[in-house]
């Protein structure tokens, strides 16, 4: 019987790894889907690893160089305390990717976890569930997190900390979304015939959540995790750009834009201010375009609609 069940789950197993191996092979078709995953290694890279290999050091305060021009020396030029414009740029996509992933990361666990339970159970813990999610959903998400980040800033919270609270806020507005998406998916699964032979069987509700439904929605989850990513940069840079969010010195492109707040710098100073607005743009427009050739690799029958 064992050997029966093994000959039974070999041919799913190849057919789970041709349909990831077809995927994978529309997605490297689209140029627009090769062009953004090359532009986000590079700006993963430049984040990461570029500052390792900058000759200045972050915290340099040159009075002399205050707001010069780009030049040999300082290739994007340097800010309103002298410090190299490059270096800030690679140290702030570092803080804003990280706040972008992190977010998108716990969003995902406790979308998917709540949203498989909701689906999978139904009755009371659904309607619980579902009426918190409709509930943060009825809240427009900027002017909460504005709420939030000023009572940060009235609070006098310090800097290292608010990195990891605004990852939070990212995380809480997101999931319900999500956690209704996968409820849905849920919903249409536990009616297959793969989970009633799970019942038969007899295994555990814990099983049948974590190894046979969760499973079943990772391409739902791959393109919402993309556009989620895109979603925190934006958030981030917003409340940032507003004072809420990470404060100086701890950069993020949001604050190195604020840094041009005034019509001089706006006009004359353009070094300021356009290299974290450029990285933002194309850093979001990038992870949309690899989201929505996700979406068409994963599910072809989805595109065009």
């Amino acid at each position: 019987m064992l050997l029966a069940n093994k000959h039974k789950l070999e041919p799913s197993k190849k057919r789970s790894e041709t349909q990831w191996h077809q995927a994978v092979q529309r997605l490297l078709k689209n140029k627009l889907a090769v062009i953004s995953i090359g532009f986000l290694v590079f700006i993963l890279l430049f984040s990461f690893v570029g500052p390792f290999l900058s000759p200045y050091n972050s915290n340099d305060v040159e009075v002399a160089l205050i707001k010069n021009p780009p030049n040999l020396a300082h290739i994007l030029g340097t800010d309103d305390y002298g410090r190299d414009v490059l270096l800030r740029l690679m140290l702030a996509g570092r803080i804003s990717l990280t706040i972008g992933i992190t977010s998108m990361i716990l969003s995902l666990i406790l979308g998917t976890i709540l949203g498989a339970v909701s689906g999978y159970y139904g009755g009371v813990i659904d309607n619980i569930i579902m009426r918190i999610a409709d509930i943060l959903m009825s809240i427009p998400g900027l002017p909460l997190l504005i709420i939030v980040g000023a009572l940060l800033s009235e609070l006098k919270v310090s800097s290292d900390y608010r990195l990891y609270i605004v990852m939070l806020m990212l995380s809480l507005v997101g999931w319900p979304g999500l956690a209704r998406l996968i409820r849905g998916q849920v919903l249409s699964l536990r009616e297959q015939t793969f989970m009633k032979a799970a019942d038969v069987l007899g295994l555990s509700d814990r099983r049948k959540i974590f190894n046979h439904l969760i499973p079943n929605t990772f391409p739902l989850l791959i393109v919402v995790a993309t556009l989620s990513t895109a979603s925190g940069i934006l958030s981030e840079s917003t409340l940032s750009f507003l004072g809420l969010g990470v404060i100086p010195p701890t950069p993020s492109w949001g604050n190195m834009i604020n840094a041009a707040n005034n019509l001089i710098d706006f006009q004359k100073r353009a070094w300021l201010w356009i290299p974290p607005g450029m990285a933002i743009f194309l850093t979001v427009v990038a992870i949309n375009l690899l989201g929505d050739a996700l979406r068409d690799a994963l599910d072809p029958k989805m595109k065009g609609r």
